[in-house]
């Protein structure tokens, strides 16, 4: 099975979808920040390990504890996910923070200053022609 195939995405969206319900309503550990969502997962092609993208709302610190919940929660996801999903091998879970939502609004941010600054620059031009 390629890394891409129909099958490997419909599994990533299946573990996806099973984990976001199983951390928002399962998982009991105060560490975990409420706003905590599962953005992407890549499962092997073996189906022996899994990389789970994480979204978290807060700052620096509420991300690193909810890691630490996330990491130590991992095998009881995992006995979970084998009970729900019918998969030859479960996946053993790695969580790692996605970076992108925040990225990207930064770049909204930069660039909406920018238009900002050029219609500062405009106006200027306007009031001196």
């Amino acid at each position: 099975m390629r890394k891409n195939s129909i099958k490997n995405t419909r599994i990533n969206q299946e573990v996806q979808k099973e984990l976001s319900s199983l951390i928002l309503l399962e998982v009991k550990d105060p560490r975990i920040a409420p706003m905590t969502s599962v953005s992407d997962v890549e499962v092997a092609p073996d189906l022996k390990s899994a990389k789970v993208y994480i979204s978290v709302l807060g700052d620096e610190e509420v991300k690193k504890e909810t890691l630490k919940g996330l990491k130590s929660a991992a095998p009881f996801l995992r006995s979970c996910l084998a009970k729900s999903m019918n998969m030859r091998n479960t996946p053993e879970l790695r969580f790692v923070l996605d970076e992108s939502f925040e990225y990207g609004m930064h770049m909204n941010e930069l660039i909406s200053s920018l238009h900002i600054s050029e219609e500062d620059d405009r106006d200027e031009e306007e009031g001196n022609g």
